[in-house]
């Protein structure tokens, strides 16, 4: 195996702290403007279903979520704050990088043609987020990696 680069470990550490801050960034601001609300989260869904161009199964999943928003606002209040927290402090980062991959990606094909949505902006976080799942590096900084030395 090939031996690890100090810079290598800070900048993919920095990237998985940052990519934390973002979802708790995107949390708070979700919770402030009253997204996590039933009414508000089915209305955020129904308009990516309405008004974007994902695939038509897509559509059909994102019409079942918004009628099932009591639940689904939940789950996902609590699911973009646990994903926040988990990676800046680096706990379960396997895991906790692929879902957050699988989120985003999911959130990726909501937003294709959305009106005042770029979608190509979650490619980025994306691909970090399966850098902090896959690559050793990004695991430096970490709860667990303090404890072992």
């Amino acid at each position: 195996m090939a031996p690890r680069s100090r810079g290598a470990e800070i900048t993919l550490s920095g990237m998985r702290i940052l990519l934390g801050v973002l979802f708790l960034t995107v949390w708070g601001s979700n919770l402030h403007k009253g997204l996590y609300g039933p009414d508000s989260y089915a209305g955020v869904i129904r308009g990516y279903a309405d008004g974007g161009e994902a695939p038509g199964r897509w559509k059909e999943m994102m019409g079942f979520i918004a009628d099932h928003a009591s639940v689904f606002a939940r789950l996902q209040l609590v699911g973009e704050l646990a994903l926040g927290v988990l990676l800046v402090v680096g706990l379960w980062l396997r895991v906790v990088g692929v879902l957050a991959w699988a989120f985003l990606l999911g959130l990726w094909i909501s937003e294709i043609g959305a009106p005042g949505e770029w979608a190509w902006s979650l490619v980025f976080p994306a691909v970090v987020a399966l850098a902090v799942a896959f690559v050793p590096e990004a695991r430096r900084f970490t709860l667990v990696a303090r404890r072992h030395r």
